[in-house]
């Protein structure tokens, strides 16, 4: 079975789907590995290094998506990559179907076999394949350290002779993998952190880490399948946002990194409780992608709003592409491993990981 690797051709993205120890580790299992000239360097994986891991280096796209049975990316394919693929081919990229609707019909047509790895059931046997939570935690991390450059003051207390600094108030909202990884790094920093969630199963993940665990007591379930957060009651809702605008005004930094999967990112903090915040605070807001946890946040823009920075980073595990291609490579090299059998892809729907991942199959859309 031949693998191909293409460079990535989405704005700013730099990160690689394959790095060359997870390459060695698929030529090893009795795979052919191709990979696109430059494919790597952005990330700091040059051509040299791929060949040295035994893949064969490839000079255009065309060439790489015509021989290869199986390609792996990080973003979705454009229409015109998905023209390139091989009818029959296989393709795994992390993408929501929903989103990608032109590109799925695109690939149906084409009689490729897509997967999307966003759509990974949250169980034991899927975690070595988890590319949302590696790549939360890498957004959750470069969060941090977003907000400690843009904030106009230093994290840690310190005792100088010109008196003791008071150390910054770090508040995040939200308990999943980027925000645990958000609590960790303000932590070392030095920063006074407290941290919101509805689920009441992540306080104990919460003070683990050093942090305060602010619990908002609320009558319904909170945690969906997989433990997720479920969209709330509108009632439920209206307490949630009074709760969060009180805790607010007293942080120099709130980072959100609230979402439901499949929907809108929900809206957690409003723009009245932006007004009540300090000057010069400072909020980063992980979900911008999805629309933001901040009634006023721009995607990949900073907004200045009555004395508060609002800053909607977009695709931030892309700011650190070695490591977070590292952990991409490692997610993707398992899940391939897990699809192929003695160098064939095998299809089997009753397989809870390729049934809920497998978005296009036999010119059939499985996933919209």
């Amino acid at each position: 079975m031949k693998i191909g690797v293409p460079k990535e051709t989405a704005a700013n993205e730099r990160r690689v789907a394959l790095v060359p120890d997870t390459a060695a580790r698929l030529v090893k299992a009795g795979l052919e590995v191709a990979v696109e000239q430059g494919a790597g360097a952005a990330a700091a994986f040059p051509d040299d290094a791929y060949r040295g891991a035994g893949a064969t280096l490839v000079a255009t796209p065309a060439d790489l998506f015509g021989r290869s049975d199986v390609v792996l990316k990080v973003q979705p394919p454009s229409i015109a990559e998905v023209a390139l693929c091989r009818e029959g081919a296989a393709l795994v990229a992390v993408f929501q179907p929903a989103a990608e609707r032109d590109v799925v019909a695109a690939l149906a047509k084409r009689h490729v076999t897509a997967f999307s790895l966003a759509l990974l059931p949250r169980i034991t046997r899927a975690q070595p394949m988890d590319v949302l939570s590696s790549q939360a935690t890498v957004a959750g991390y470069k969060a941090v350290l977003l907000a400690a450059t843009t904030a106009g003051r230093l994290f840690p207390m310190l005792v100088t002779a010109a008196g003791t600094l008071a150390p910054a108030r770090v508040l995040v909202l939200g308990a999943g993998v980027a925000g645990l990884q958000a609590i960790a790094t303000a932590r070392r920093l030095g920063a006074v952190v407290s941290a919101f969630d509805v689920r009441p199963a992540v306080k104990e993940q919460v003070e683990s880490l050093g942090a305060k665990f602010l619990q908002l007591e609320i009558a319904e379930q909170a945690e969906a399948a997989g433990g997720y957060a479920k969209q709330l009651s509108e009632e439920t809702h209206r307490r949630e946002l009074a709760f969060i605008a009180q805790h607010v005004k007293d942080a120099d930094v709130v980072i959100t990194t609230a979402a439901i999967p499949g929907k809108r990112a929900p809206i957690l903090i409003t723009a009245d409780a932006v007004r009540g915040m300090k000057p010069g605070a400072v909020i980063v807001d992980l979900a911008a992608e999805t629309g933001g946890n901040c009634e006023v946040t721009e995607p990949g823009r900073e907004v200045r709003r009555d004395g508060v920075v609002v800053l909607g980073p977009l695709n931030l595990p892309s700011t650190l592409p070695l490591h977070a291609s590292q952990m991409y490579a490692r997610n993707i090299a398992s899940f391939l491993l897990h699809v192929t059998r003695d160098g064939k892809l095998v299809v089997d729907f009753d397989d809870e990981i390729i049934r809920e991942t497998c978005v296009t199959h036999a010119g059939e859309v499985r996933k919209s």
